[in-house]
């Protein structure tokens, strides 16, 4: 399809305070991934108010006509959030080799594409944080985030405090290091106990293989907070949108980025 104009753009004619580069521009509205963005733009396919892109380094501000091959792209959806309690039974994963159920098979069709922030494995329930922006995702995944994430476990066996405090320090269980991890004890029945578990790092099956590593079989796991979000009263498969404002305020967009959920402009 032949291009608007024959005029060319380099990263010096077109700057926007607070705005974001155009391959990601591109990745967020779903067009492709960000380096084959960069790939349309070094083929000359992407355009600028009608200027012919030749550097993915151009930074647009949300108001501009961005084309591929002659033709705009699709609007960018605000930047959005929802808490989705996850049942056990179901998988954190698009497709399943094995064909078990996914949480995508029970997510309601007005979400459109969504994105998981972590994981939750196929015996674990509770709070599972979905977005429509990978670079959200990103962020609240990203060590240096420092989000605590909050769990009900329950164990089978015997649970001594003192052990359960020397997590703190953190642990290494076949070679695997693990940070600190804060458990407590909250009440023992019989054979069983139950206890509260914080930790930030959240590596595969961590909770279960350090309580395994402690002599207690975990038989319940429930994720109860990520961060600021909480499971709350969200009953078992129901997904529940966060307020615009509440995932601004603990993102710090309004001071960092006022445009963070603006809509993309045709």
């Amino acid at each position: 399809m032949p291009q608007e104009s024959d005029a060319r753009m380099t990263e010096t004619n077109i700057e926007a305070p607070k705005g974001e580069r155009i391959a990601k521009v591109m990745a967020r509205a779903g067009l492709c991934s960000r380096r084959e963005a960069e790939r349309l733009i070094a083929d000359g396919r992407v355009a600028v108010d009608g200027v012919v892109l030749t550097t993915p380094a151009v930074v647009v501000s949300g108001f501009e006509k961005i084309t591929l091959d002659g033709e705009a792209i699709p609007l960018i959806e605000p930047a959005k959030l929802w808490r989705y309690h996850k049942p056990q039974g179901e998988i954190t994963t698009n497709n399943d080799p094995q064909g078990r159920p996914t949480i995508y098979d029970s997510l309601p069709e007005r979400l459109g594409r969504v994105i998981s922030v972590g994981r939750l494995d196929l015996n674990s329930e509770g709070l599972i944080l979905l977005t429509n922006d990978g670079g959200l995702a990103r962020k609240l995944e990203h060590p240096d985030t420092a989000w605590t994430r909050r769990y009900r476990v329950r164990v089978h066996g015997r649970v001594v405090e003192a052990r359960l405090a020397a997590l703190a320090d953190g642990i290494e269980v076949d070679g695997v290091r693990y940070q600190s991890i804060r458990a407590a004890l909250d009440r023992q029945q019989g054979a069983n106990a139950w206890l509260t578990v914080s930790l930030i790092e959240g590596k595969n099956r961590e909770i279960r293989k350090v309580m395994e590593h402690l002599g207690l079989s975990v038989n319940r796991l429930i994720r109860v907070a990520y961060g600021p979000f909480q499971l709350g009263a969200l009953a078992v498969g129901e997904v529940e949108e966060v307020k615009q404002k509440t995932l601004a305020e603990q993102m710090g967009w309004e001071k960092a980025n006022p445009n963070a959920h603006r809509r993309w402009k045709k």
